[in-house]
């Protein structure tokens, strides 16, 4: 799981940080570190994914027509 970017020549060390992390949030590594830093529990895990389950379809339904 290692990220690697290559810095360009003339190219300021800023612009090459905002290129690392467009790649790690393309790549939902940051996402993933952040839900994995404390225990969640099944049932936690479960509510959770019902609730974005019921926001995907509440869109659904609204946009769909």
């Amino acid at each position: 799981m290692s990220i690697e970017i290559k810095i360009r020549k003339n190219e300021p060390i800023d612009r090459a940080l905002r290129r690392m992390k467009k790649k790690l949030d393309r790549e939902n590594i940051i996402k993933g570190v952040r839900a994995k830093r404390y225990y969640e529990k099944p049932c936690e895990k479960r509510r959770r994914k019902e609730k974005v389950m019921a926001f995907t379809a509440m869109l659904r339904r609204r946009y769909d027509s």
